[in-house]
């Protein structure tokens, strides 16, 4: 626990929602720190309007695309995402 004077401050805390996105009800996950407010979408398959909602409804600030593995229902929105909001992309592994 930091500490902050004069008493402890509470901890950082590490969230998780779950987007049902695409025809195939894949499950992207959103992961923000509600410290800084930084967040990552975790194989965004598709529905971009239904990904980026929550984002904008929370002031989250996305800094990143993590991918699982390549398949187009977790991969899909991946590279429209990352053009429109310049961002990274981490994952898949290579031989994937």
């Amino acid at each position: 626990m930091r500490l902050c004077y004069p008493r402890p401050c509470r901890p950082t805390i590490f969230h998780r929602l779950t987007i049902p996105v695409t025809r195939f009800a894949q499950n992207a996950s959103l992961v923000w720190c509600d410290e800084t407010n930084h967040a990552a979408l975790i194989d965004p398959g598709g529905d971009i309007p239904a990904l980026m909602a929550p984002i904008q409804a929370l002031g989250l600030n996305l800094k990143a695309l993590w991918l699982t593995h390549a398949h187009i229902d977790h991969a899909g929105a991946t590279g429209t995402l990352a053009r429109e909001h310049t961002l990274p992309i981490e994952g898949p592994h290579p031989g994937d």
